[in-house]
């Protein structure tokens, strides 16, 4: 238990800075309430009408979303193994050639799906 008595005082630390910070500001902070400070923000701009089925997104941004998640992953995975590369071997090579051709051919699916085509 004495391992962990300076990470339950950090924790306990934070949640009372938290606790604070949250009753001064309902007790300082403005109570003036009006329409525009509850509409959705959009630009600086006002916010256009939504249709009543609440709108469509269209799906090339989710597309992008998860490309940037993937190669995000490919990196986050390729730079340790770039690090150690000396010391990890034949068995390391293969295996992230076997990653890299994965991620590769998921990258050919969405060039060849129009995924990268923005209209």
């Amino acid at each position: 238990m004495n391992l962990y008595t300076p990470m339950i005082g950090l924790l306990a630390l934070a949640a009372f800075f938290m606790a604070v910070a949250i009753f001064l500001s309902t007790i300082v902070g403005p109570r003036r309430r009006n329409k525009a400070k509850y509409d959705p923000y959009e630009c600086g701009v006002e916010a256009t009408p939504q249709p009543k089925d609440g709108g469509r997104i269209p799906v090339k941004y989710y597309i992008t979303a998860m490309l940037y998640i993937v190669f995000d992953i490919e990196i986050v995975f390729l730079y340790p193994w770039a690090v150690s590369f000396q010391q990890m071997g034949l068995f390391a090579l293969v295996e992230m050639v076997l990653f890299v051709v994965t991620v590769f051919i998921a990258y050919i699916y969405v060039f060849r799906r129009g995924g990268l085509n923005w209209e």
